[in-house]
C-alpha cells in the first residue's frame, strides 16, 4: 500500500479567543504521498496559507493530528519542529526572501551552515545545486544583479541543497511574469519528477496549478473539493 509522507487529521486551526476568535482551519482531512506534486487552491482567507505553514512546521495545530513520516509532529516541542523543518522541508516563497547583499552562493549555502556541514562539502553540494536550477556561471552575483525568474531559482536552489522529503512552495511565481513563471513550474515539476521531491504548492493561478498531479481546492477553512 502506498505510504503518504504527510498526514492531517481533522485538523483545526483558531487564532485567538473568545468573541475574538477565528477558526482558520475547521477540521481538515489530507494525505500527500511520497513523490506527489499537489496544488492547494483556494481564495484568499480560504485557509490554504494557514495549511501550509501547519504543513511545514510553522505553525502548530489547535486541534486534530498531524503525521509526518510517522512522526506525530502535534507532540513535538519548539526545538524538535525546528529539527524536523531544519533537515526535512525545503521552502520556497513568493518573495525569494533572499539576504540582498550576499551572493547567490552564499544564499544557497546557508542551511548547509546550520546543518553543519564541512566547508568543501558544502561548496560542492552548492554548486551543484545552482547548475540544477540552471544558474551555473551565476553563483557570485547577488540578488540585485539577477532577474526575478533568476532570485527565485536561487531560492529553489537554496530549498533543495540540504537534500528535503518535502519541498513546499508558497505562491512561487506571484512575482513574474507568465513566461518565467511557467519556467519556475517546469523547474518544480523537474525536481518532482526526477529527484522525486515531494512538492505542496499554494497557487491562486489555475494555470499553474495544472502542473500538480492533484490540486486541492480550499474554501472557509475546509477542503471542498479535489481535482486530478
Amino acid at each position: 500500500m502506498e505510504k503518504a509522507l504527510l498526514e492531517l487529521n481533522f485538523v483545526k486551526k483558531i487564532y485567538g479567543k473568545g468573541r475574538a476568535a477565528i477558526e482558520a482551519l475547521k477540521g481538515v482531512s489530507l494525505k500527500v504521498y511520497k513523490g506527489e506534486f499537489v496544488a492547494i487552491m483556494g481564495a484568499s482567507g480560504s485557509g490554504k496559507s494557514t495549511c501550509l505553514n501547519i504543513i511545514g512546521c510553522l505553525d502548530i495545530v489547535s486541534s486534530g493530528s498531524y503525521i509526518f513520516d510517522g512522526i506525530r509532529v502535534e507532540k513535538l516541542n519548539k526545538r524538535q519542529m525546528a529539527l524536523l523543518r531544519r533537515h526535512y522541508i525545503g521552502f520556497v516563497f513568493q518573495g525569494y526572501n533572499l539576504l540582498e547583499r550576499t551572493s547567490a552562493l552564499e544564499n544557497v549555502e546557508l542551511p548547509l551552515i546550520y546543518l553543519g556541514i564541512p566547508f568543501n562539502k558544502r561548496k560542492k553540494l552548492v554548486y551543484s545545486a545552482l547548475e540544477e536550477v540552471g544558474l551555473k556561471g551565476w553563483e557570485h552575483h547577488t540578488p540585485s544583479e539577477l532577474s526575478g525568474g533568476q532570485q527565485q531559482r536561487v531560492a529553489i536552489a537554496r530549498a533543495i541543497v540540504t537534500k528535503p522529503m518535502l519541498l513546499l512552495a508558497d505562491e512561487p511565481t506571484g512575482n513574474l511574469d507568465s513566461r518565467r513563471s511557467h519556467e519556475i513550474m517546469q523547474l518544480l515539476s523537474k525536481l518532482n519528477k526526477t529527484e522525486g521531491i515531494t512538492v505542496v504548492m499554494v497557487t491562486h493561478e489555475k494555470d499553474m496549478a495544472v502542473y500538480a498531479r492533484r490540486v486541492i481546492l480550499f474554501k472557509d477553512g475546509l477542503i471542498v473539493g479535489e481535482e486530478k
